[in-house]
């Protein structure tokens, strides 16, 4: 069973064995222990039955995502499984393939990727151009979670296993305030 936590929005949502479950929380760090135990428990499962998590690792809040992979990374540890990032792209590109994926970075730009494009940041003029090379556009909708355990699984099965690490595409507001007094 392949475990499944995403952390990179507001709240918390999870994805085992075909079940699923967003919980709208104040505190993710404060909920998030608790709600994956109850989440696995509601499953019927039990810990000693996970043979993978993945981890959600971006684009998304910097802090959700951080959190969200150390946790991810402290149970495949003491469970010795491995630990996947997935990010969103693959999950919009896993259900549409020929898309251009542009998902609103909130800060006046977009986060994007295609077949063409790796990801990266874009405004919204390159936005209006690139997505014209593609039959469609995604990232104004939630990707699709119900899909990361299939790809977890083919990762490891070509042994396509990075280290899980936050996938940043800007600079932090920390590191852009301390770039523009350097």
């Amino acid at each position: 069973m392949i475990l499944i936590i995403n952390t990179s929005g507001n709240g918390l949502e999870f994805v085992l064995d075909g079940h699923h479950k967003i919980v709208q929380v104040e505190k993710q760090s404060v909920a998030l222990p608790a709600e994956a135990e109850l989440f696995v428990t509601e499953c019927d499962a039990k810990w000693s039955d996970l043979t993978a998590i993945g981890v959600i690792v971006g684009p998304g809040s910097f802090t959700g995502i951080r959190m969200g992979i150390a946790y991810a990374k402290g149970l495949a540890l003491g469970l010795n499984i491995p630990v996947v990032g997935i990010n969103a792209f693959e999950l919009y590109l896993t259900a549409t393939p020929d898309a251009f994926v542009a998902i609103d970075s909130g800060r006046g730009d977009f986060f994007v990727a295609s077949a063409q494009h790796a990801p990266c940041t874009m405004s919204i003029e390159e936005v209006e151009t690139e997505q014209m090379k593609c039959p469609r556009t995604v990232g104004h909708k939630p990707f699709d979670l119900k899909l990361a355990p299939t790809i977890v699984a083919n990762k490891i099965a070509n042994n396509d296993i990075a280290p899980v690490v936050p996938m940043y595409l800007r600079p932090s507001y920390a590191e852009e305030a301390k770039n523009k007094n350097v």
